[in-house]
């Protein structure tokens, strides 16, 4: 699956494909990726398949990841976008994958999922999963809004702010970072929440066990409308008291990294850290 929008998927997918089927590995495209080629595509690209590709940058393998409804195969990364903290390999890199995928050689590394229950305005209930984070934001005005947390039922916070991030150890380089939130090595059996721009100083990110349940709640004195965001997707709207249930997926989100690449490593480089 390929970013259709994205600058040089083309000429990376068609690199992709040859260096597989040069190396005795059938290949599929998803529907609009096929259609980028002129060709014919499967909606459901990642049955019966042992590794699925997408191509793009982290937001791609998102997508992905969300089209796909949870862990049914591996999910590796060829970067063609900006940062691809979560990715495997760069364009340039693509024959050593396929090296790599041919001999079955590739780590594969287990990340949390989150699972969020939630009832949108209007009265529908919504399940989604978030690789990354789950976002309740101020909308339409410069306004503060008002959300109280509670961890394992018991009441946490009530935060005055623009917003309030539940994030994953996966997630804690992403939105979170930028909102001040820590960094997290990714097997960290843990959850991150993070205020955005908080009224009062003293609120800071909180990191809890990821066996907690978390549930934030729109305080019925906002003025204004809370939205809601899993991985930067939908935005709906959240009801006045409506609340947002957060939990560990059962099922983890199955990464491809190549052998000698790791975490830190990757905050090295797309940090620039010095040294090493």
């Amino acid at each position: 699956m390929a970013h259709p929008r994205s600058d040089g998927a083309e000429e990376a997918l068609q690199r992709v494909r040859q260096a597989l089927e040069a190396r005795g590995i059938g290949v599929s495209l998803e529907l609009e990726t096929a259609a980028a080629l002129g060709e014919k595509g499967t909606e459901r690209f990642w049955e019966g398949a042992e590794l699925v590709i997408s191509l793009g940058g982290d937001g791609t393998l998102l997508e992905t990841l969300h089209r796909m409804g949870g862990c049914e195969a591996p999910v590796a990364g060829v970067n063609i976008g900006t940062l691809g903290f979560l990715t495997t390999c760069t364009v340039e890199e693509i024959g050593a994958f396929a090296e790599v995928a041919a001999r079955r050689e590739y780590e594969i590394v287990e990340r949390a999922v989150l699972r969020v229950r939630m009832r949108e305005a209007g009265g529908e209930a919504r399940v989604f999963l978030a690789l990354n984070e789950v976002a309740l934001m101020r909308g339409e005005t410069g306004r503060l809004i008002s959300l109280e947390t509670r961890i394992n039922g018991e009441f946490l916070n009530r935060y005055r702010a623009d917003g309030l991030i539940v994030a994953t150890p996966t997630g804690s380089t992403a939105y979170s970072l930028a909102a001040g939130g820590p960094l997290i090595a990714p097997r960290a059996g843990v959850i991150v929440l993070t205020p955005v721009c908080p009224h009062s100083l003293s609120n800071r990110s909180l990191v809890v066990d990821d066996a907690s349940r978390i549930e934030v709640m729109s305080g019925s004195g906002n003025r204004e409308p809370v939205f809601f965001t899993a991985d930067g997707r939908d935005v709906l709207r959240l009801d006045d008291g409506g609340v947002v249930q957060i939990e560990r997926a059962p099922k983890p989100l199955c990464l491809v990294r190549l052998p000698g690449h790791s975490f830190y490593e990757t905050l090295r480089s797309k940090l620039a850290w010095s040294g090493g």
